[in-house]
């Protein structure tokens, strides 16, 4: 449910876009979780940090119907690219669609399977910026296969890490998911490899920097 807080946040975020607005309104209608869409003020977050970095080669690991992989393909620049990796191929039609109508469907690959087999096929690539948004158990395998893909000064976006507050509850929950957030949030802050920070940002954004 939107709080008082996230409506004020979006109608203060000036991230417009029509073809955005379509892959919302079709996520709400044609799938169960329309919660996992990222949403405006994320969308605009990540198109920043693209632009920000400099991000010419972007990962996204969990695409779900398009939207943030749109959001940060809006921020490329016009030589820039997007490997963009779902395991759902039902939502296939919904993605092409969406990219196409924000005319970002050029600068975006979209490679349907299990994320650890493509991540593996993808080990000659080299990434300026990736995001996670994928199964939460297989976080911190997701984040060892992208560090050798990442280069020095690149940045790891990972959603959800505050998981509904369960990662910080009293105490904290035994189901896998939880775990594996818990897991990979504890993982990154002792990775001397990397500086991060978490922004309470919707669910939780870890935001990495490769040293």
């Amino acid at each position: 449910m939107e709080t008082s807080c996230d409506r004020y946040l979006r109608e203060h975020c000036n991230l417009h876009c029509d073809a955005l607005d379509w892959i919302e309104k079709q996520t709400n209608i044609r799938t169960n979780y329309p919660r996992m869409l990222s949403g405006r003020v994320q969308g605009q977050f990540l198109k920043m940090m693209v632009e920000i970095s400099g991000a010419r080669n972007v990962l996204e690991i969990g695409t779900f119907t398009g939207y943030s992989a749109c959001c940060m393909a809006l921020g490329l620049p016009s030589d820039g690219h997007l490997d963009a990796l779902e395991i759902n191929d039902e939502l296939e039609e919904l993605i092409l669609e969406g990219w196409e109508r924000a005319g970002v469907a050029d600068r975006i690959s979209l490679h349907i399977g299990d994320a650890c087999s493509t991540l593996q096929r993808l080990q000659d690539r080299v990434y300026d910026l990736a995001f996670i948004d994928a199964n939460k158990r297989e976080y911190c395998t997701y984040y060892e296969l992208v560090m050798p893909l990442l280069r020095p000064g690149g940045l790891i976006i990972a959603d959800d890490v505050l998981w509904d507050g369960k990662v910080y509850a009293a105490p904290v929950p035994s189901d896998k998911q939880t775990a594996g957030v818990t897991a990979f949030n504890d993982m990154v802050t002792k990775d001397r490899r990397v500086e991060q920070l978490i922004l309470p940002l919707r669910d939780g954004l870890n935001v990495i920097r490769k040293l």
